[in-house]
C-alpha cells in the first residue's frame, strides 16, 4: 500500500527533509515479510563469500611458507597486505556509497573480489600475490560497511538488532564455512584450488544489481524525491503482497532534519562528510566505536590468523590438524554471534559489548595463566574466548549505522571498517613480534587480554545505547 510522501510527512522547512521523514515513518509501519528476507538473503549472500575470501589466507598460509620458502617477516606481509587493502577500500567506499548509492558500490566490489581470486590461482612468486591481496582488500572492505549501512537503512526500529543481526551472521558464517572448506581443501588440492573456488561468487554482482533496491533513504537525502517515492512504494507493494493485509498508516511525522530538536545543534544537522563525524555528539560516538572496533579486531586476528601456525609449529601438528583446531575457534566464534544476534535488543548494545570483551580478556589471561601446555588447552581456551569477541564485534555491524544520519552512514560505517582494519593489521603483527621475543604462547595471551580489557572498559562507560530507537531520533 503506497501513501505519497507529501502526504505522509508534515510540512518541513524543505522538500527533501520532509521527504526523509515520510521514508522513515513509511519503513517503521512495515512488518517483517518475505521481502525482507529476501534483500537480506541476497545481500548477505554477498558478504558471506566477502569473509569467505578474507579468511583463506590465514589458511593457505602453511602452504605458501614451504612453496615460497617464506620468512617470518614474509608470513606477516602475507597476512596483513589483504588488511591495508581493506582499510583503504573501506575509506573509499563510504564515500562512494554516501555519494552514488549503496547497492552500485555493493555490486562492485564483490565483482572485483571474485576477479582477484580468478588472478591469484595463478601467482608463482610473492610479489605478485601481495599486489593482487591488496587489491582483493580494496573490494572486501569496501563492501562490507556499506552492506551494513543498507542493511540498517531498510530495517525499523523495533526489534532492528535482531534483524540486522541475523543477517551479519553470514559473515562470521563465511568464515567458518571458509575455515571448514578450506582445512579439508587445502590440504587435498592446494592453495590454488581454494582460490579458484573462491572467484564463483563474483557472479552475484549481477544478482544484486538486479533484484535488490537502492536505499529509499538514501535517495531521498540526495534530493531524488520521485525516485525515493517508486523505490518505497514498490517495496510497500511487495510487503503488502507477501503478508496478504494492508498496511497499517504511517505515524505522523517531523522532518528527519529536526526530528531531535530538542538537543541537536545546527551544527549537528548540518554535518557531513569525515568533519562530521568529529562534530557536536558525533565526535564521542567516532572515538568510542573505533575504540571498540580496533580492540575487538586486534584481538580476533591477533588469535584466528597466527592459530594455524602455532598448532604447527609450537606443538608439531600436522596442517590438517592445525587447520581443524584452528576451525573449531571459527564454529565457536559464530555460536558466540548467534547468541549475541538473539539477545541484542534486550541486553542493548553497551552491556554486549562490555560483557563480551570483559569475558574474553578473563578466558584469554586463565590460558595464559595455566601456561597453554597443550594444544587441546589452547583449543579450548581460545575457543571460549572466541564466543566473546566474534560476539563483540558482529555486534559493531549493527551498532555503527545506529549512531550516524543517513547523509555521511555509510562513511561512518566505512571509517570503522578502516580502524578494524588497523586493529586486524595491527593483531598478527605484534602477536608475531610478541610470540618471536618471548619464545613463548603465554605473552601473546596476556597482551591480547590486555587490548580486550580496553574495549570492555570504554564501552561500558562511554558507549550511547541506541536500542529499539528510530534511525533519525537517534541521529539527526
Amino acid at each position: 500500500m503506497s501513501t505519497d510522501i507529501s502526504q505522509d510527512a508534515a510540512p518541513g522547512p524543505s522538500p527533501a527533509g520532509t521527504a526523509r521523514a515520510a521514508i522513515a515513518a513509511r519503513f517503521e509501519r512495515l512488518p517483517p515479510s518475505r521481502w525482507h528476507v529476501t534483500v537480506r538473503l541476497i545481500v548477505g549472500v554477498v558478504t558471506f563469500f566477502e569473509a569467505f575470501d578474507q579468511l583463506l589466507i590465514a589458511y593457505a598460509l602453511p602452504e605458501l611458507r614451504d612453496e615460497w620458502h617464506l620468512s617470518t617477516g614474509d608470513a606477516t606481509a602475507v597476512l596483513t597486505v589483504g588488511s591495508a587493502g581493506m582499510l583503504v577500500g573501506a575509506l573509499l567506499s563510504g564515500r562512494l556509497a554516501d555519494r552514488y548509492g549503496r547497492v552500485k558500490v555493493i555490486a562492485y566490489c564483490v565483482a572485483a573480489s571474485g576477479l582477484v581470486s580468478l588472478a591469484l590461482t595463478a601467482c608463482t612468486s610473492l610479489t605478485p600475490f601481495l599486489a593482487l591481496r591488496f587489491v582483493q582488500g580494496l573490494a572486501i572492505g569496501g563492501e562490507v560497511p556499506v552492506a551494513a549501512a543498507f542493511i540498517s537503512e531498510i530495517t525499523r526500529s523495533f526489534k532492528r538488532g535482531r534483524f540486522v543481526l541475523l543477517y551479519e551472521l553470514v559473515f562470521p558464517a563465511g568464515l567458518t564455512v571458509g575455515a571448514l572448506v578450506a582445512a579439508w581443501v587445502v590440504p587435498a588440492a592446494g592453495w590454488r584450488t581454494m582460490f579458484a573456488v573462491a572467484a564463483g561468487p563474483g557472479l552475484l554482482a549481477f544478482l544484486v544489481q538486479r533484484r535488490v533496491p537502492e536505499s529509499p533513504r538514501w535517495l531521498a537525502e540526495r534530493g531524488r524525491l520521485a525516485e525515493a517515492e517508486a523505490v518505497m512504494s514498490e517495496i510497500e507493494a511487495k510487503v503488502t503482497a507477501a503478508t496478504g493485509a494492508p498496511l497499517p498508516p504511517a505515524a505522523p511525522t517531523a522532518p528527519a532534519t529536526t526530528a531531535a530538536a530538542p538537543t541537536a545543534t545546527a551544527a549537528e544537522r548540518a554535518a557531513t562528510g569525515v568533519r562530521g563525524l568529529f562534530t557536536g555528539r558525533y565526535r564521542r560516538r567516532t572515538l568510542v566505536v573505533g575504540a571498540i572496533w580496533f580492540t575487538g579486531y586486534f584481538v580476533n586476528y591477533g588469535v584466528t590468523s597466527w592459530l594455524p601456525s602455532i598448532y604447527k609449529d609450537e606443538y608439531g601438528l600436522s596442517l590438517s590438524d592445525a587447520l581443524l583446531y584452528s576451525t573449531v575457534t571459527s564454529v565457536a566464534g559464530l555460536i558466540g554471534c548467534l547468541i549475541v544476534a538473539l539477545t541484542v535488543d534486550v541486553l542493548g548494545r553497551r552491556r554486549i559489548f562490555a560483557v563480551c570483551l570483559g569475558a574474553s580478556a578473563a578466558l584469554l589471561l586463565t590460558l595464559a595463566a595455566l601456561g597453554a601446555g597443550s594444544p587441546v588447552q589452547v583449543l579450548i581456551w581460545t575457543s571460549l574466548s572466541a564466543v566473546g569477541f566474534f560476539g563483540s564485534n558482529i555486534c559493531l555491524y549493527l551498532y555503527t549505522p545506529e549512531l550516524y544520519p543517513t547523509r555521511m552512514r555509510a562513511l561512518g560505517c566505512s571509517v570503522g571498517g578502516a580502524v578494524n582494519r588497523l586493529g586486524v593489521i595491527l593483531g598478527p603483527i605484534l602477536v608475531g613480534v610478541v610470540y618471536a621475543a618471548n619464545d613463548s604462547v603465554t605473552a601473546v595471551f596476556v597482551m591480547l587480554a590486555a587490548v580486550a580489557v580496553v574495549g570492555a572498559v570504554v564501552a561500558g562507560t562511554l558507549a550511547e545505547e541506541t536500542a529499539n530507537r528510530p534511525l533519525e531520533e537517534i541521529s539527526p
